[in-house]
Parts: structure tokens; C-alpha cells; sequence
């Protein structure tokens, strides 16, 4: 006589199917978002990614969308499982197998399951991303810094889903067999879960909640900080998008329900009523894909918005070879590198080589107080502020070719070529300061100067700089040297000397970041105790080729020839980065919407048996099909790939209310990318929709 367990296991291999599909998403699942983790917490990338930087919040809110998308993924996945595991459940209950055997079977074959998924998840991601990241270093770039490492901590966090995966499918498991009406045990896996007929207005006020919310979410923190002088909790503003996420499911629910296309409604009625069956299933998926496919576009513009801009920038420089030092550094002047030069055969058709000085400047700062209600801040006028570099007016004049008007007691500020200070520059000092005699001085700004290589300096006239600096010793005094030769193109070698010579000739004293500000250094630990520099570690001239090196120098050259061939390198670990998050995303979507697709066929097999022994024609069971899958794949595609566009040039324009010629660059370069994946995406489409039709044998 056959045993309970041996019936039990027969079962299991009649229908291996059911398991390989829950045991497929769950592996997936976990080994996604375990690549993921290791990529985004390897030491690889964290020695790069500025701490509280945007592009760590830009990497963590894409994470947070990755694992919302796997956790609905596999819970969806497990629903489906009981689904059609509740006909034998029901058939044993009905023919006098206890509940406490049926738990105890179920709970071998869910352990197996969800141990050997999640442990396979968690073990083979690693190898996922260092092969995804070994393929960037083959075929795109390879540098020294893109040697990945990773975290063996990181595994927390993998163990943490791990057990929400496996939680959930004893959750679900439970519910399962506790049902006590044995009949609806049955009849489970053939019902469904129909989304009912929704309003028309539906989609209409989705689209407005869409907007309103976007819009919401993005500009309330500004309201927050900016409007009411206080930081909000962490994740508090996000709370402002949940109207857009409702807007979002509306108009899916209206997608599914009603349509778009009247003229087409009673053409699809078939079509509509099949997917109107499984509605509500199918509206999570799309939700979810949606939120995936626009976490996946956002990392991806990362590198063409990056790109754009900087190669266009580099094109635009009025100067081949710029750099400045510090007075008391024994860098290379204009006879050693006219002589390296020769050295490399490179011909020099023009030298400036200026004084300029550092000085200390007023202005206003925002100063924190811990309070009852959290953290507010409020302006402060400091008389001594930070530090800003100063040049003569003859000196601009010498290294532009322009022919300014300034006179004594005038000061003008120097924007970006397009006349914009980039939120970190105001140009609208009043009171100027040696700090070494105590003296200060009042000046009257006037019209600002444009220039991208001396942004962020001053300008007074010669008469003032010669007052102001009296007594400066050389430790705060600066020179910038500007130079064009010929063919600058071909003159890679000779600036990669003349970098090096730089870097060798500078001293300890000068490795500092950009950031850091003698006199501002001496404010911070006035009011707080402590300045934020010091608690990381100085530029390291032995990794003078990291982007950590090249991107946050004080003193870095800016040599056209270096920057645009070295730019790919310099910038290569931030541009992999997102590249290998929205792959990640990407390949999500793909599985969920295949797996969605083919669900759906063969839910719906009986029904396209059904229609054609009715007489339904080959082509209308194919434009059947075809329509249910177009909405499963097209539809989150099409939404979340337009929400995600529209959002981040509001992005764009709002960081500076207007959208610069590089940014509209872009932007279109965007676009061409968002075509590139949409083709791919495409593809597969077709191959999933040929899947189905071979499924339902059309």
C-alpha cells in the first residue's frame, strides 16, 4: 500500500512545473537583489560615491524600487503556486487527509524550496555582478581603481530578504490549508481575482494625481528647508509622492477596465473581458513594472547626461592647458615646461601666467539648532565668512584677451559662461579681508564676468589687489597659468607629463579638496566643534589617476587633451555603476513581464480552446493574444519610460530654473538611448507574444 508522503510525491512530479516556476522567481529574485547589494555596498564604489552625495541617494532610491519590484515579484510567484496547488490540497482534505499531514508535507517541500532558491540567490550574485562588472572592465574601460571588492557584511541585508521571501511562502502556505470549506479549496484554482468596472474619469484624474503628486514630492523638501527653515525627518517628503502612485494605479486600473481606443471597444471585448478577469493581478504587475522600468531609466541617463555635457564643455574651452598652484609650491614655470614641450615636440602659441590671492570674504551661512520639533536653521551673517581667490584687473584681462571696466571700490564676480553660478557661487561679496593684517575693505559689486575656467573668483582693480594683498605671504597667494598650442589634439603625451610634473612638485599642504576653505574651516569649528573635511581622508597623490583624485583636487590642471581622453576612466566607476543597476532593472521587467505573459496564456488556454471550437478565426485568437500581451509589456513601458523622461528634465530645469544648452543635449541624447532599449525591449515582446501563441496553438 502506498504511503501519504509517496502519493504526496507523485503529485509533486506530475505537476514539477508549478515548483520550478516558484523556485525560478524566488532564485531570481534573491540573486538580484544580491548583485545589487554587493555592487552598491562594495568598498569599490563607497570610496568613490560622495557620503550623503545625490548620487548615493540616486543609487539607494533605485535599490528601494528594486526591492519593492522583487518583493511583489515573488509574492506574486507563491500567490500563483497555492493557486494551483490548491486543487490536491482540496482533493486530499476531501478524501480524509488531515491538515496536520498536508502541513507537514507542505512545509518539507517549502523549505526545500525556498533554502535552495535563496541560498542559491544569495551564493551566485556575487558572480552575477563581478562577471557584469568584468564585461564593462573587457569591453568599455579598465583602470586600476574599477578593481571590484566586495563586503562580506552586505550579506545582511541578503539574509534579511532571504527571510522575507521565505516568511511569506509559509505565510501564504498556512492560509492555504487552514481554509475550511474544502469546496472553495477546489474551485481556487480556477477563480480569479477580477478587477471591477472602474469610472471612465478614471484615467483622467489619474493623469492629474500623476502630475499633482510628481510635483508634490519634488519641490517639498525645498518648501521644508528653503520655506519653513527646518530638515524633515528622512523619507518624510517622500510621503508627498503617494498621490502620484495612486494617479499611477488609476491609470492602470482604467488601462485594464476600459481601454484608451473607443473605437475599438467591442472589437476587444474578448480580449478586454479576459484581462478584466485577472485584473487585479495583472494591475499589481504592471504597477510594478512600471516603478522598475523608471528606476531603470533613471540610472541610465546617468551616463549620457554626465557625458554630454562634460565632452561638450571640454570642446568649449577658450584655452588648451590651464592650471593654478600655490605661491610657495615649486611647480613647473614657463622655461621648464617650454622645455618639456620641446621635449615632446609640442609647439606653444600663447602663455599668460598671473598672480592671484586668497582673502577672506562676508556672507551669509546657514546655521543648524537642534530643537523640539527636529532640525532648523537659520542665516547668519558672518563679516569673515570663507575665503575666496582675487585677481587684478589687468591679470583677467591678460589671461581672457577681454577688456573690462572696474573701477576702485567695484567687484565683480565670475560666473559660468553662462552667466550662472551653479548654486555654489553668489558673486555678491561686500566686504573683503586680509586675514593676515586684520584689514578689511568695502567694494560695490557690480555686473558679473563670465568665464568656465576662473568660475568661482573675483575681480577688483588693479589698485585695490595691490592694497589688499600687502602682507599676504606666499602660502596665500596663488598663480594661474593659461597656455594654447598647436594641434592640441595630438599633444596627449606631453600633458600627461606635465600633469605628472605637477602632482610630483606639490606638497603635502596642498593636498585638499575643493571643498576646503581655511577660513570657513575655522567657522565650523567655532560653532559645531569639528569642520566635515577633516574626518576624511586628503587627496592621495599616489592614486593621482582615481576619480576620487582627478574630480575633488584643489589643484587639479585642467588640460583639454587629458580631460577628454581620461574622461571615460576618470569618471568610469560612477558611469558602470548605474550602467550595472539599470541592467539590473531591466532584466526585472524582462521576467516579470514574460512570466505575467505566459501566465496568462495558460490561464486563459481553455477559453481560446473555447472560441475556437465556437468558430473564432486564427487571426482573431492571434489579435486576442496580441492584445493582452501588448498591455502587459507596452503599457508600464510606454507609461514608466515617459513619467521617468518628463520628471527628470523637471529635474534639469528646476536645479537652476532653466535648462542649459548642455543639458538639452542631454536630454536628446537621451532620447536616443530611451529608443536604443525600447527596440531591445521590443524584441522581446515579440518573443514572449510567440511564446504565447505556441502556448495557446495559434
Amino acid at each position: 500500500m502506498m504511503s501519504f508522503s509517496a502519493l504526496y510525491s507523485k503529485l509533486r512530479k506530475k505537476n514539477i512545473g508549478q515548483y520550478t516556476l516558484l523556485s525560478c522567481c524566488c532564485f531570481f529574485s534573491v540573486m538580484l537583489i544580491t548583485s545589487y547589494i554587493f555592487m552598491m555596498r562594495s568598498p569599490t564604489i563607497l570610496d568613490v560615491l560622495p557620503e550623503g552625495g545625490d548620487s548615493r541617494k540616486q543609487v539607494m532610491m533605485i535599490f528601494v524600487l528594486a526591492v519593492i519590484g522583487c518583493a511583489v515579484f515573488t509574492t506574486y510567484a507563491a500567490g500563483l503556486f497555492f493557486r494551483q496547488k490548491s486543487k490536491e490540497t482540496g482533493v486530499f482534505l476531501a478524501l480524509g487527509a488531515s491538515k496536520k499531514q498536508l502541513k507537514s508535507e507542505l512545509w518539507k517541500e517549502l523549505s526545500i524550496i525556498s533554502i535552495i532558491s535563496c541560498g542559491l540567490g544569495a551564493i551566485l550574485g556575487i558572480p552575477l555582478a563581478y562577471i557584469i562588472w568584468s564585461i564593462f572592465r573587457l569591453f568599455i574601460v579598465d583602470t586600476e581603481e574599477m578593481a571590484l571588492n566586495f563586503d562580506i557584511n552586505s550579506y545582511s541585508y541578503i539574509i534579511i530578504f532571504s527571510i522575507y521571501v521565505i516568511f511569506m511562502l509559509f505565510i501564504m502556505g498556512y492560509k492555504s490549508i487552514m481554509k475550511t470549506n474544502i469546496i472553495d479549496i477546489i474551485k481556487q484554482t480556477h477563480s480569479a481575482e477580477p478587477v471591477h468596472s472602474v469610472p471612465k474619469w478614471f484615467g483622467l484624474v489619474g493623469i492629474i494625481l500623476l502630475i499633482l503628486g510628481g510635483f508634490c514630492g519634488y519641490i517639498a523638501p525645498s518648501i521644508f528647508i528653503l520655506g519653513l527653515h527646518w530638515y524633515p525627518p528622512e523619507g518624510l517628503t517622500a510621503i508627498f509622492y503617494i498621490p502620484a502612485l495612486i494617479g499611477l494605479y488609476m491609470i492602470l486600473l482604467h488601462t485594464v477596465s476600459n481601454g484608451w481606443n473607443k473605437r475599438k471597444k467591442y472589437k476587444d471585448i474578448i480580449s478586454v473581458s479576459m484581462m478584466k478577469f485577472q485584473g487585479r493581478q495583472t494591475v499589481r504587475n504592471m504597477l510594478v513594472m512600471t516603478l522598475l522600468i523608471a528606476g531603470a531609466y533613471f540610472g541610465s541617463f546617468y551616463t549620457p547626461m554626465l557625458g554630454t555635457g562634460a565632452i561638450m564643455s571640454f570642446d568649449d574651452r577658450p584655452i588648451d592647458y590651464a592650471y593654478h598652484f600655490r605661491a610657495d609650491q615649486n611647480i613647473p614655470k614657463k622655461d621648464e615646461v617650454f622645455k618639456l614641450a620641446d621635449k615632446y615636440n609640442v609647439k606653444i602659441t600663447s602663455w599668460a601666467d598671473v598672480p592671484m590671492a586668497r582673502l577672506g570674504v562676508d556672507g551669509e551661512m546657514s546655521v543648524e539648532k537642534e530643537t523640539s520639533l527636529g532640525t532648523t536653521w537659520e542665516s547668519v551673517y558672518y563679516n569673515l565668512l570663507q575665503s575666496q581667490i582675487f585677481l587684478s584687473k589687468s591679470s583677467y584681462e591678460a589671461l581672457t584677451g577681454e577688456d573690462i571696466n572696474i573701477n576702485s571700490g567695484e567687484i565683480a564676480g565670475i560666473m559660468d559662461t553662462s552667466g550662472d553660478g551653479q548654486g555654489v557661487f553668489g558673486g555678491d561679496v561686500t566686504l573683503v579681508t586680509n586675514t593676515i593684517t586684520g584689514e578689511s575693505w568695502s567694494f560695490k559689486p557690480i555686473e558679473h564676468l563670465c568665464n568656465d575656467i576662473l568660475f568661482g573668483r573675483y575681480v577688483v582693480s588693479d589698485e585695490d589687489y595691490q592694497k589688499i594683498i600687502t602682507g599676504l605671504p606666499l602660502d596665500w597667494q596663488e598663480r594661474m597659468v593659461f597656455f594654447n598650442v598647436e594641434n592640441d589634439e595630438q599633444t596627449y603625451d606631453f600633458a600627461k607629463a606635465l600633469f605628472n610634473e605637477i602632482v610630483d612638485h606639490s606638497g603635502k599642504e596642498v593636498a585638499v579638496y575643493d571643498s576646503f576653505d581655511p577660513i570657513l574651516k575655522q567657522v565650523h569649528e567655532e560653532l559645531y566643534g569639528y569642520y566635515f573635511l577633516d574626518e576624511q581622508e586628503p587627496p592621495n597623490y599616489d592614486n593621482r589617476n582615481s576619480s576620487d583624485f582627478r574630480m575633488y583636487w584643489q589643484y587639479m590642471p585642467q588640460f583639454r587633451v587629458l580631460d577628454k581622453a581620461d574622461f571615460i576612466k576618470t569618471t568610469a566607476v560612477f558611469l558602470m555603476l548605474f550602467i550595472f543597476i539599470s541592467i539590473i532593472c531591466f532584466v526585472a521587467v524582462i521576467v516579470i513581464a514574460f512570466t505575467r505573459c505566459i501566465t496568462i496564456a495558460i490561464s486563459n488556454k481553455k477559453v481560446y480552446d473555447d472560441l475556437r471550437h465556437l468558430g473564432a478565426s486564427n487571426n482573431y485568437l492571434n489579435n486576442c493574444a496580441r492584445s493582452q500581451v501588448k498591455k502587459v509589456f507596452l503599457v508600464p513601458i510606454i507609461t514608466g519610460t515617459s513619467l521617468i523622461y518628463i520628471f527628470y528634465s523637471m529635474i534639469m530645469f528646476f536645479n537652476d530654473n532653466r535648462l542649459t544648452f548642455y543639458e538639452i543635449a542631454g536630454l536628446l541624447v537621451c532620447l536616443v538611448l530611451i529608443a536604443i532599449i525600447s527596440f531591445v525591449l521590443y524584441l522581446i515582446y515579440r518573443l514572449t507574444l510567440r511564446k504565447v501563441l505556441n502556448i495557446l496553438k495559434i
